[in-house]
């Protein structure tokens, strides 16, 4: 009898066992971490025509097709941006056209990384705005001797932006279809002339693919821990500090191409996870003022009467270290005013360090790009309750 016994409980501690360890795997699979990468695969096919922004660019009057291929991924909450910004898709992009066939501009090239932000989104289907940046090539540029018909652009390099509204719809569990309308512009920022800019606006379709088996659909997640240049919800501003250096190309006006330095300070409140709204003060000394006055024969007196101080508002859209700071302001000085008083700027910045930032800025009057300046800049952070 005790011989039985002890059987029993021998037997019976093995299925107990054995549960016990089923029942942990079985937890362990639905617990089973998602995939790092939700790699897609993305075509599509573009149909544009040129914007006709001045009278010289009327003559490329054409439709034309485009290709784009690209590589991206979904984000599921890793970082704090992604959580913030409603986890969006991030990718680069190849971007094809023949722009026509005009022999003038030829053909172009871009490669850009971009997001993709969700505006309105369920399982099956979402409505997005695409925002990419990176490098455009034209195969043929402005030359004042045997290209003198394109008035559009001066170089070969250019930097070019993607801009799309989206509409993206399942249809299975690794095939999404997309129709989309957008704009991808071509510009060097007047480094070198002319510069006019091309402006195509585009509808295209396509359709991507998870290369691997997607993560289901999540429409709530908890937020990642905070890193110490993130908004943590107290009450903080920041001021900053900057220099940057640029060229400004006037080579067709007086066939020079001038220095351009820029000093800056921006006192910044952070409004919430996403936003800071502030003011700035900067100083512009433009090499080429100088020369602009010389030819007009305008006197002046000191060479601080060559120094454009200005004031302006601030707007800082934040995603992780990567930041687009926006200031609309106005010059309070200076002999030279051919280019007005208003002036915008648009600047990417990248932190290096919780303090250190470098930055690349796009001063532009009314509209009209002027220079790119590249530069550093430094962060004191300062938090109140």
């Amino acid at each position: 009898m005790d011989s039985l016994i002890s059987k029993f409980r021998i037997v019976a501690g093995m299925v107990l066992f054995l549960l016990a360890l089923a029942t942990k795997n079985l937890q362990g699979q639905a617990s089973a971490p998602m995939s790092r990468y939700n790699f897609q695969l993305e075509s599509r096919v573009h149909y544009g025509f040129f914007i006709h922004h001045h009278l010289e660019m009327g003559v490329f009057n054409k439709h034309f097709t485009g290709f784009e291929l690209a590589l991206q991924k979904s984000t599921f909450g890793k970082q704090q941006w992604e959580v913030l910004y409603q986890y969006p898709l991030v990718g680069i992009a190849f971007w094809y056209s023949p722009l026509g066939g005009f022999k003038e501009i030829g053909q172009g090239y871009a490669i850009y990384p971009y997001i993709n932000y969700p505006l309105n989104r369920n399982k099956d289907r979402s409505i997005n705005f695409r925002l990419g940046l990176g490098l455009g090539y034209l195969t043929n540029r402005f030359d004042p001797i045997e290209n003198y018909k394109n008035f559009a652009i001066g170089s070969h390099l250019n930097a070019a932006v993607s801009m799309y509204f989206d509409f993206r719809f399942k249809l299975s569990d690794r095939l999404r279809m997309m129709a989309a309308i957008g704009l991808t512009h071509f510009s060097n920022g007047s480094m070198r002339t002319p510069n006019f800019g091309l402006n195509i606006p585009t509808a295209n379709v396509g359709f991507s693919y998870f290369i691997m088996k997607p993560n289901p659909y999540l429409d709530r997640m908890l937020r990642p821990q905070l890193y110490p240049f993130e908004f943590d919800g107290k009450r903080w501003f920041s001021v900053e500090f900057s220099g940057a250096l640029g060229f400004k190309d006037m080579t067709q006006q007086i066939g020079q191409r001038f220095l351009v330095y820029n000093v800056a300070a921006n006192a910044l409140k952070q409004v919430s996870p996403k936003s800071k709204i502030g003011i700035g003060l900067d100083a512009t000394y433009d090499a080429s003022d100088k020369r602009i006055l010389e030819i007009n024969g305008i006197p002046y007196d000191h060479g601080w009467q060559l120094i454009k101080p200005g004031a302006n508002i601030a707007y800082e859209l934040l995603m992780q270290k990567t930041s687009f700071l926006f200031n609309v302001g106005m010059h309070l000085g200076s002999k030279e005013k051919s280019e007005g008083d208003v002036y915008q700027k648009l600047a990417v910045k990248h932190l290096i360090s919780n303090n250190l930032f470098a930055s690349a800025t796009l001063t532009a009057h009314f509209g009209k790009a002027e220079y790119i300046g590249f530069g550093l800049g430094y962060r004191l952070d300062f938090k109140y309750y």
